[in-house]
This record gives structure tokens, C-alpha cells and sequence, in this order.
């Protein structure tokens, strides 16, 4: 079973599907993850940017160490079904772009 800082994370299914998120708030811990870890902003750019406690962020991201295999497996999981998404749905906006490119 996953631990989980009550005062800071949350974990209830109702909301982004029980993906453990900042209490309070629809941020999920793979969201800070993605911020920090993929995107590079700082955990305090990412606390200012979103009015959270630098707490909150810190806790989301030893949440994320805590069950790391678990997390990075739904990322992973996330971005092939998008991918997917996108060879079935292909952008219509993308595929006048190449026509008037020439391609």
C-alpha cells in the first residue's frame, strides 16, 4: 500500500481519477514530476506559478520518490496512449500546414 502525507497529498477517486494529488487542490504529484523533472522549472517557480506551499511541492515530490516505479510507469502508459491518439486523430490544423509547405 501506498503512504501518503495527508497534510499535504491526497488520494480520493473522485478526483483525476485517484491519482494521488496536493491537498486541496487538482494537481496531481505526476504533474510537479513532469514540471521539475521533464520540464525543468524549479519547485519554487513551480510553487509560485501555482500558489501552492513550498511544503506541498517538496511532499508531491517525495511522494513521487517514495513510488516512483508505480508513477513513472502510468507517465509512461499516458504518453503511448496519446501517442496513439494522434496517429488515429491526426491534426487537421498539421495537415494544412504541410499542404500549403508543399509536403
Amino acid at each position: 500500500m501506498l503512504s501518503v502525507s495527508t497534510e499535504h497529498i491526497e488520494v480520493t477517486p473522485e478526483v483525476r481519477g485517484g491519482k494521488p494529488r496536493i491537498a486541496g487542490t487538482r494537481i496531481a504529484v505526476e504533474d510537479i514530476v513532469v514540471m521539475h523533472l521533464k520540464m525543468g522549472l524549479s519547485l519554487s517557480e513551480i510553487a509560485a506559478k501555482y500558489n501552492l506551499l513550498m511544503a506541498s511541492v517538496h511532499a508531491a515530490m517525495a511522494y513521487y520518490f517514495d513510488n516512483q516505479e508505480t508513477i513513472d510507469s502510468t507517465l509512461t502508459e499516458d504518453e503511448a496512449f496519446v501517442e496513439a491518439f494522434k496517429r488515429s486523430h491526426p491534426s487537421r490544423l498539421q495537415e494544412k500546414l504541410r499542404n500549403l509547405r508543399g509536403e
